[in-house]
């Protein structure tokens, strides 16, 4: 059955986070690296004894560790560069030690240069909360990226190579490899293309290297912004068996102009994607993601402030129970 679970990074262990989550009945968690504050000398985050005390973290405060929602650098690779093959091993490395750790999931992305943007981080919602914003239009001026421009094809031929060394790997220690949209699903933006912008971009993904461990991370603000039909595109991966990870929120408008929203006010039917994923079987975690921030905290991470994050458990924890039970 489909669990929820939360973005807990190591970081904020020792904020009010960690046990208000476990306080709304979270038992689940998606991890990142430990900083380099952290580690012990000569650690790397994702070799084998800093994971181990990780997942122990997560555990001994009553969480389960599903995810790993954090990369090695990986630009080398995506831009097909010299260097790849050496930053290729260390997630290689990564794979092996989750394998070991029963770690079950991997949430990568193919996005060069920069991960997700925004245009804003203030827009005004719902009664002076803010979320975040995109508009292409706002972005015409802006100057290319250090790399320079990079064509799609060259990030289609560098994800092949990258799939061809590392699915074997994830195979052989029973690692899936959950593949995130890229967020805004637009190309190019500042000269950079984008590969996993649309629906027949993540069906080329998962049929360039067929294997029971290639598939998606299904990030429905993103993946709203590319079709009409979510609730098709939840059984059409789903009933290959390629929804490893779900991403719940939502947005309003196109994907050159959008604005986040509150997870109960936005325009998807998240009561028929429930259902949804009911129907395919789904039994991995869904978290809820990019939530609004609310009054006395709006300086925080946009997107991850407590308070929203409390809101959205709460509303999707109903909304699993009215369609599960």
């Amino acid at each position: 059955m489909l669990e929820l679970a939360e973005m807990l990074p190591p970081r904020l262990a020792g904020t009010p986070l960690w046990p208000l989550m476990r306080q709304a009945g979270v038992t689940r968690a998606v991890g990142q690296f430990y900083l380099p504050h952290q580690l012990i000398q000569g650690e790397k985050p994702w070799d084998y004894m800093p994971l181990l005390r990780l997942k122990n973290q997560y555990e001994d405060a009553g969480f389960a560790l599903d995810v790993i929602e954090d990369r090695p650098p990986l630009n080398l690779a995506k831009r097909g560069l010299p260097g790849r093959d050496e930053e290729i091993t260390e997630v290689l490395t990564l794979i092996e030690n989750m394998g070991r750790l029963g770690i079950g999931v991997w949430c990568y992305q193919w996005m060069a240069d920069f991960t997700w943007m925004r245009t804003s981080t203030s827009r005004p919602s719902r009664g002076g909360s803010t979320v975040s914003a995109f508009d292409a239009a706002l972005l015409d001026g802006a100057p290319p990226t250090e790399c320079g421009p990079l064509a799609e094809e060259t990030l289609w031929e560098s994800l092949e190579y990258f799939l061809s060394k590392v699915v074997p790997v994830a195979e052989r220690w029973g690692v899936k490899l959950a593949m995130h949209p890229d967020d805004p699903p637009l190309s190019p933006v500042r000269g950079v293309g984008r590969i996993m912008s649309t629906i027949e971009g993540f069906q080329r993904l998962v049929d360039t290297v067929p294997s029971p461990v290639n598939g998606i991370t299904l990030c429905q603000g993103n993946f709203r912004l590319m079709t009409e039909d979510l609730v098709g595109v939840i059984h059409k991966f789903g009933e290959q068996g390629k929804v490893f990870f779900v991403h719940m929120r939502d947005v309003r408008g196109t994907r050159e102009n959008f604005e986040e929203t509150w997870h109960d006010d936005g325009p998807t039917d998240m009561y028929a994607c429930f259902q949804a994923y009911r129907d395919i079987g789904f039994d991995g975690v869904m978290r809820p993601d990019h939530v609004p921030s609310l009054t006395g905290e709006e300086d925080l991470e946009a997107g991850y402030a407590t308070l929203g994050r409390l809101f959205a458990v709460g509303y999707l924890r109903g909304l699993q129970h009215a369609v599960y039970r």
